[in-house]
């Protein structure tokens, strides 16, 4: 069973070891090792959560990984997200299709959003068929957008509207209803 647990002061260590591991710090932004005063700040401000909210994925109770609502906008009614598994053996069983239906429930039943948006970089193609596979669209490409070990690398904006959630989302949480991934 998937679940989103809000982050607390327990996973402050976690999560710094998380994005320092490599096959997570693959797709972030951030490139170089986060540091301790670094990854304090973030943390903290991750924790005044005005625009943001965290969760740590949880697989059978155990944390496997890491999701986020971003720059939330209640005005105009939109945000972005993230997730990370850092656990290679939640790979390939259908976690990642599991925190995404927990995350979109929560933005557009709990945050009432209108929009949610994401970035990807442009090798995680898995990633990029995962959101398009939840109904994403692709909004646009940002190209030689982000320099990665001295590589121009291309991002893919992606975004999902809440009336076209709300048209599918029956069928993505049925399945993993049956698989046993979600409640």
């Amino acid at each position: 069973m998937i679940e989103l647990r809000q982050v607390s002061e327990e996973d402050r260590d976690r999560l710094r070891t998380w994005r320092n591991l490599p096959e997570v710090a693959a797709f972030m932004y951030t490139t170089h090792e986060i540091g301790r005063v670094e990854h304090d700040r973030w943390f903290d401000r991750l924790l005044e959560g005005r625009d943001r909210l965290a969760w740590t994925v949880r697989m059978d109770g155990v944390p496997v990984g890491a999701a986020f609502v971003s720059d939330i906008d209640r005005t105009n009614q939109r945000a972005s997200w993230a997730f990370y598994l850092a656990d290679p053996a939640t790979r390939g069983r259908g976690v990642g299709s599991a925190v995404e239906v927990l995350v979109l429930q929560h933005a557009f039943d709990d945050l009432s959003l209108h929009k949610l948006c994401c970035e990807v970089l442009s090798y995680n193609t898995a990633v990029v068929a995962m959101h398009k596979k939840f109904g994403f669209r692709e909004e646009g490409v940002l190209h030689d957008h982000f320099l990665r070990d001295g590589e121009w690398v291309h991002v893919h904006q992606l975004a999902l509207w809440a009336d076209d959630w709300h048209q599918t989302r029956a069928g993505f949480e049925e399945r993993l209803r049956a698989r046993g991934l979600i409640a």
